[in-house]
């Protein structure tokens, strides 16, 4: 029998994170560690004049069969400092949410992963508890300027800066505060998001250095005025408060690969519901330490690598070499329409039915510009007919599919895979450009991610939607990237819609202003910005040992 990742994570010894910082040439003065196997890096004793390639793991649509980005990550990682070649883990951090409720831990998997997996998956620095004391500290203070007299003259009915919590609760999504009397402040509706989704993440994700931070946090608007005028936390003075709980936060954390490779974790938000990547500072501070850095984007390359290409890139002036697009027989089969309760039977015409969701995916990296390769995170169902029909797929749109062992060899099996990426970083080739202009109308660069990314025939929304959009744009906001929140699951906005649909439509529902993050989010079909639990949660399954292990972690 297998051993469990957490079985594999306990019995591999980790080095100390000293020794990881020497390895990669990080000066002893920028260190500053958390125990024995996490450190916080001192941005401002570090260089940040990025020379590295810059490598994108993205993915298929997610299915309950699994694909595996964050442990193919780790096995590149692994596999190209096998080969001599000096590269860096740049992934987010787990969020709470899901370590409690359905997807579980985001440390990788098998012999591809990163530790100290316990620490990382549960609290690791703190980081996520900064931002959510940040994001909750402006909304108190928006209370409580209205409750003492309100002198900017807040409309109670366009408060929208919503508080959020790093968990999933479905009963917080709409809420009614301030109730129990007049000592309780003005009773409005209200609610919760999650952590991931707050724009202090993104801004933590997005911002150069703790100047910028401290900018884009007082340009977030949290409410408008009865003459609809924002009103942004600069104004209500809390800009400074809220990056003083995040100048801990902001600094990237360096762990190691269980081959003792150094990464970088660093930042979390969803990219379903967010922008879906770890932090620019993080991946800028990776390129500079480094000849190659692979970083992750979240989900499927309709979300993660969109977002990551049209939105990180654009605001922080990166462009990527490579891509990877990670795929298993097991998903793809889930995509030609297979129970997953029959995925261990062989079912070759399964997966090239399935394929097409893994050609779409290709066919959106290279509209960017950007070659790839295709990674077969292997399972050991899979046979060989159904890895040769993935093969034959990637090949007829000119990419190669390499099958990768990485789970149960580690680096070792992934070497074929990292000789396949150096080349394609290496050539210098990628032509690379966000898919739309920085001053198409807002709707236009939705609608121009629905039918290009999505294949939908087009985006559709109420006239009070365009109208918000319009109003965007009057105030001065018009060239800011969009970012589409939407079920990970599909190309469509039904979750229930696999392989690769055309003429769809994308329906959007609500629009939100990220001023300080730097973009606006479109929130379409039924996704929700505040998760709940399964009707199992992996909570039910973790527990302490009576030697003080924790248990039920995957």
């Amino acid at each position: 029998m297998q051993p469990s990742d957490l079985e594999i994570a306990r019995a591999t010894p980790l080095q100390p994170i000293a020794a990881i910082a020497a390895k990669l040439g990080i000066p002893e003065a920028a260190v500053e560690p958390y125990g024995r196997h996490k450190a916080k890096l001192d941005i401002a004793q570090l260089l940040r004049e990025a020379g590295g390639k810059l490598i994108l793991v993205t993915a298929i649509n997610p299915t309950p069969a699994g694909e595996g980005k964050t442990t193919t990550s780790v096995g590149l990682v692994d596999a190209l400092n096998r080969a001599g070649r000096r590269t860096m883990l740049c992934v987010r951090e787990p969020s709470l949410g899901p370590c409690f409720g359905m997807k579980g831990g985001a440390t990788g998997g098998g012999r591809a992963q990163v530790g100290p997996m316990t620490d990382i998956n549960l609290h690791f620095t703190g980081d996520f508890h900064a931002v959510t004391s940040a994001h909750n500290l402006l909304a108190a203070m928006v209370d409580n300027h209205i409750y003492w007299g309100n002198a900017l003259g807040i409309d109670v009915r366009r408060v929208v800066w919503r508080r959020v919590l790093d968990m999933n609760d479905r009963a917080l999504r709409d809420i009614v505060q301030s109730l129990g009397g007049a000592a309780n402040g003005f009773p409005r509706q209200s609610g919760f998001d999650i952590t991931v989704a707050s724009e202090v993440m993104a801004i933590l994700c997005l911002a150069r250095d703790v100047d910028d931070m401290r900018a884009r946090l007082g340009r977030i608007i949290v409410a408008y005025t009865r003459d609809q005028q924002p009103v942004t936390a600069h104004d209500l003075k809390a800009d400074g408060a809220m990056a003083a709980l995040l100048t801990e936060a902001i600094k990237p954390n360096l762990v190691q690969t269980l081959e003792g490779n150094g990464a970088l974790l660093h930042g979390g938000p969803f990219a379903n519901i967010a922008h879906g990547c770890n932090s620019v500072i993080a991946t800028t501070t990776a390129l500079a330490l480094s000849g190659y850095v692979v970083t992750e984007a979240g989900f499927g390359a309709d979300l993660g690598a969109e977002k990551f290409m049209n939105i990180k890139c654009r605001q922080a002036g990166l462009a990527p070499d490579a891509a990877v697009i990670v795929a298993t027989v097991r998903a793809l089969k889930m995509n030609g329409g297979v129970a997953k309760a029959d995925l261990a039977a062989e079912n070759v015409a399964a997966v090239r039915s399935g394929a097409v969701n893994l050609v779409r995916h290709i066919e959106n990296v290279h509209q960017f510009g950007v070659p790839a390769v295709v990674a077969i995170n292997h399972f050991a169902t899979d046979t060989d007919a159904e890895i040769e029909a993935v093969r034959e797929a990637a090949a007829a749109h000119g990419v190669r599919a390499i099958l990768c062992r990485h789970w149960a060899e580690g680096g070792a099996g992934a070497a074929e895979l990292a000789d396949a990426v150096a080349e394609l970083a290496d050539k210098g080739a990628a032509q690379f450009a966000p898919l739309y202009d920085d001053g198409l109308p807002l709707f236009d660069k939705i609608d121009t991610i629905a039918t290009r990314v999505y294949r939908a025939k087009q985006a559709v929304a109420e006239p009070s939607v365009l109208a918000q959009l319009k109003r965007f744009e009057e105030m001065g906001f018009g060239h800011l990237p969009v970012c589409i929140a939407k079920t990970a699951y599909s190309f469509s906005a039904d979750p229930n819609l696999l392989g690769a649909p055309t003429g769809h439509v994308l329906p959007v529902r609500e629009v939100r202003l990220a001023a300080g993050a730097g973009f606006v989010v479109a929130i379409c079909g039924e996704i929700m910005t505040m998760p709940g639990l399964p009707r199992h949660p992996a909570a039910e399954h973790i527990h302490v040992d009576a030697a003080g292990h924790i248990e039920g972690l995957f």
